[in-house]
């Protein structure tokens, strides 16, 4: 007599957890490409990542995805890490191989990326690119728009010290310098992404008036059912598309699933998908 196979498990960890998208952006991959899995969203304990992990592992657990705060913990936890994962000092990408051999990587640059050039099919090489922030979500891109050739790369954030040590980070990789926001005031930009958590809390990055050039493209890593403050802020000032970070989200996941499946899914009619549902 056969015994029926235990299905293939997925999660995401964070805390908080409940408002994550991304059990409904895996059943939606998984439903799309004929795939037999189940994923969830799990809250983790500050501090309780690697028994998690472990127990998650132990009940069928083939992969991981790893919000905040845990994705330097995940980084400490993995045996193995990707080449962009090491460059990132992140992980929100774990393949669990077996009992304590789990392999980190980091989607969240590709995700930015394929939104960007695939999606909304925004040209960045030779182009003059400002990030806003110096935090991990900052980090985790880095390396994949330097790899575009842009024209430079400007790092921005308050702390000017952060940003300045973070572009000597990646100096190897391309055109990169640091500043402070204070320094923005006579530079143009053709691209702006804010890294920054400052639209979670309403609020904006100090930004001068005249920052951007014409036909300029603004990027906000955060979303929500409307445009954010600093999409308002983009609109505003002149630019001609002002996106936010839905479809990073949705490409970041689907770079992940094709981690752990082999199957790329398709990610238009999940992005909208989970547009509709924010509106709900």
């Amino acid at each position: 007599m056969s015994t029926q196979q235990a299905i293939d498990r997925y999660a995401v960890m964070g805390n908080p957890i409940a408002h994550s998208k991304s059990p409904l952006i895996h059943t939606e991959f998984a439903r799309q490409t004929g795939q037999s899995l189940l994923y969830t969203a799990e809250l983790v304990d500050l501090g309780d990542l690697p028994q998690a992990v472990a127990e998650f592992q132990s009940c069928n657990g083939k992969g991981l995805n790893i919000t905040v705060p845990f994705k330097q913990d995940a980084f400490a936890l993995a045996h193995e890490l990707s080449s962009r994962a090491q460059r990132a000092g992140a992980v929100n990408t774990l393949v669990l191989r077996g009992a304590n051999n789990y392999y980190g990587d980091t989607t969240d640059g590709i995700g930015l990326l394929n939104d960007l050039t695939n999606n909304h099919h925004i040209i960045l090489k030779q182009k003059n690119i400002l990030l806003l922030g110096a935090g991990g979500a900052v980090r985790g891109v880095i390396e994949p728009l330097l790899q575009q050739a842009p024209a430079r790369l400007v790092v921005a954030n308050r702390t000017a010290d952060k940003a300045v040590q973070l572009a000597a980070d990646f100096s190897d990789l391309g055109a990169i310098s640091g500043c402070g926001f204070n320094e923005l005031n006579s530079a143009k930009f053709d691209v702006v992404i804010n890294g920054t958590s400052a639209s979670l809390q309403g609020e904006l990055p100090p930004l001068p008036d005249n920052l951007l050039n014409k036909n300029a493209v603004i990027y906000d890593m955060v979303y929500g059912a409307s445009a954010t403050p600093f999409m308002q802020w983009g609109t505003k000032h002149g630019s001609v598309l002002c996106l936010d970070g839905l479809g990073m989200l949705v490409e970041q996941a689907a770079e992940s699933f094709y981690i752990w499946r082999g199957v790329r899914p398709q990610t238009k009619s999940v992005i909208e998908l989970i547009r509709r549902s924010l509106r709900a």
